[in-house]
């Protein structure tokens, strides 16, 4: 069976642990836990960069930075993880869907203005498949009517928009490192920081409310509880395992996008015979190989191909069910407009096999899996 994911493994992640273990120090905010928020910084261009429990978490630590309340509005796609309305639904606001691009899923910057309003107090970018949104257009809207910007940019390390890093145009952007993501400490994610006004208060937030990490950097004598906050402190050796990742970025990435790029080519005549869509990449967007998916007819044919595939022990996937048709989003939500692509399209989707060490003798037979299921 070809697995639909496989966490990646470099090598060194069991050296990195033992050496946590050995030095005694496996609790949060220690070596590993700085050297990945530096290489977060460093590679990002991000102001402040702390690692967290999960993407999840970063978002949480967002709305609360973004002081999002009761009666607050929060505008995003319904074509996403639940994670990225929960943070918000948390602090009593109400998530605002509105209808995604057919062309890369992600929230259609066009449609952003129309839902804003008196409420409105953030907008959340989802850049699906590591494919960033609009972010000129979104931005020129937030800075417009005054509006945070919180990216979820849970699929987005190591992908640019214009040149700019996923994750670094809003006033918070968040990293996932959960193990289905490109790198990998099992449950884990990242906050990205623009402005030095919040990082304070974001370590306060992070360490339980208290000024913690302001006592270890000799800034205060003892540290006390400053304000409400959480433990979204990772171990040190969820992030000595993603360290060794880390160092190996863009070694991964390339091992990821030649798989990308060869499903792409095998692809395309079949695109052509107009049987499948493959995905876009708008220009100026440059992607980091996260996922590979195909668009069919409809849901009926997709059942079909995931069925087929799965009988020739190759495990494909369909994503998300759009929040706005879900009980909880039902409750916590509501659709502005017309749901004209968000159903339809999330419907079509399916992804396939996509991790680091796939080997292409892989990507070609499940290619040819694909392209038997058309043809037959």
């Amino acid at each position: 069976m070809i697995k639909f994911n496989v966490p990646p493994f470099t090598g060194k992640e069991m050296d990195y642990i033992k050496e946590c273990v050995d030095n005694q120090k496996i609790c949060g905010d220690g070596p590993f836990t700085k050297k990945c928020n530096e290489w977060i910084v460093n590679k990002t261009g991000s102001n402040k960069a702390l690692l967290t429990t999960s993407c999840t978490h970063a978002t949480e630590m967002a709305a609360i930075l973004c002081d999002i309340k009761p009666g607050d509005e929060v505008i995003m796609p319904s074509y996403t993880f639940v994670s990225t309305a929960d943070a918000f639904v948390l602090r009593g606001a109400t998530a605002v869907f509105v209808d995604i691009r057919p062309d890369t899923m992600n929230i259609d910057e066009n449609l952003i203005e129309a839902a804003i309003t008196d409420k409105t107090k953030a907008i959340v970018p989802v850049h699906y498949a590591g494919v960033s949104c609009e972010m000129d257009k979104i931005m020129e809207i937030a800075k417009k009517y005054n509006l945070y910007v919180i990216e979820d940019a849970a699929q987005g390390i190591m992908s640019t928009y214009k040149g700019q890093a996923l994750g670094t145009f809003g006033n918070f952007g968040c990293f996932s490192f959960h193990e289905t993501k490109n790198f990998s400490m099992g449950e884990g994610g990242a906050i990205l920081i623009r402005d030095d006004k919040d990082f304070e208060q974001a370590e306060i937030i992070r360490e339980k409310g208290t000024n913690r990490a302001q006592f270890f950097r000799g800034m205060v004598d003892k540290y006390r509880w400053m304000d409400a906050g959480s433990s979204y402190l990772p171990s040190d050796m969820n992030a000595a395992y993603l360290y060794a990742q880390l160092e190996m970025a863009d070694e991964i990435t390339a091992d990821r996008m030649r798989s990308w790029e060869r499903y792409y080519a095998n692809f395309e005549e079949l695109e052509k015979a107009g049987k499948v869509q493959r995905p876009v990449i708008p220009e100026g967007c440059t992607h980091n190989a996260h996922m590979f998916y195909l668009k069919c007819k409809d849901l009926e044919e997709r059942t079909k191909l995931i069925k087929f595939l799965g009988d020739n022990d190759i495990l494909a996937v369909f994503h998300y069910v759009p929040l706005h048709t879900a009980p909880a989003g039902i409750k916590y939500g509501r659709f502005n407009g017309e749901d004209k692509y968000t159903t339809a399209e999330s419907d079509r989707l399916v992804r396939l096999p996509l991790y680091y060490k796939l080997t292409q003798k892989e990507v070609d037979y499940i290619s040819d899996k694909v392209k038997e299921f058309y043809n037959a």
